[in-house]
């Protein structure tokens, strides 16, 4: 698909450029609130690595 090379494919790239960058900006907050989630499932037992215990 190519863009016409006028004011309204100039808008109209602009429309889509603008719902890409929401969609990429939402996407990387939810890998970012994903985050804690993981941290929790690969929780590290600190006590036990201090007394040599694996």
């Amino acid at each position: 698909m190519t863009m016409p090379d006028s004011l309204y494919g100039a808008l109209m790239l602009s429309f889509v450029d603008f719902f890409m960058s929401i969609v990429m900006i939402s996407g990387i907050g939810v890998v970012l609130a994903l985050f804690p989630l993981l941290n929790r499932l690969g929780k590290v037992d600190e006590k036990g690595l201090r007394e040599g215990h694996h």
